[in-house]
């Protein structure tokens, strides 16, 4: 089947991926963008794993001061080279980035840095609810499992649903961009600030 410039421009606007990539994924998918999009999800994830263990040395700090001037952020992005850097896909990723934090507040970067006291409360607190369901422990224990990945999208800011596109998490922005940039790409930090709002 022929793809047409229409469909090879609506993927790449959709993803963020490069022409030749964008055409060769609608050919496997025969012009099924959906299944297109995967295609693409799926080699960026590889990539992406390939570049896992790169030095990202360089980078920038984006940031974003919403409305008002009442909620503030600073998020320090990493990459392997000074050119990724100065690149306006790069940027765009940063500024993005800090923007979500600003409306999503998470408080993490990655589950590894959940407190395990923490995820243990949360659990137990899940557990408790289905005490007297008298349902199978291995049921409830599938449940449980749901429930933490949900508290993991509330506060990891990799798990979180892009505010721009929920179907989208802020992990797979990053992936998508190391597949298109190709160096690896960290979130390393963020600071968030709101009025009137302490530390805890």
């Amino acid at each position: 089947m022929a793809i047409t410039a229409t469909q090879v421009k609506e993927l790449r606007d959709n993803t963020g991926a490069g022409f030749m990539d964008c055409k060769v994924a609608l050919a496997e998918a025969d012009g099924d963008l959906d299944k297109a999009v995967t295609i693409l999800r799926t080699r960026g994830q590889a990539r992406a794993a390939k570049r896992s263990g790169r030095t990202t040395s360089q980078g920038l700090v984006g940031n974003y001061i919403h409305m008002g001037s009442q909620v503030g952020v600073l998020v320090e992005v990493g990459c392997e080279s000074d050119f990724v850097a100065r690149t306006d896909e790069f940027q765009h990723l940063a500024r993005e980035i800090a923007m979500h934090i600003a409306a999503a507040n998470p408080r993490y970067v990655t589950r590894d840095q959940v407190p395990r006291e923490d995820l243990e409360r949360e659990k137990a607190i899940f557990r408790a609810q289905f005490e007297d369901s008298n349902k199978p422990p291995q049921v409830v224990d599938k449940i449980v499992d749901g429930k933490v990945n949900s508290y993991y999208q509330q506060v990891v800011l990799l798990d979180q649903p892009s505010i721009r596109d929920p179907k989208t998490s802020i992990g797979d922005l990053v992936t998508a961009a190391i597949a298109k940039l190709g160096e690896n790409i960290t979130i390393v930090r963020f600071a968030r600030l709101k009025v009137g709002e302490t530390a805890d």
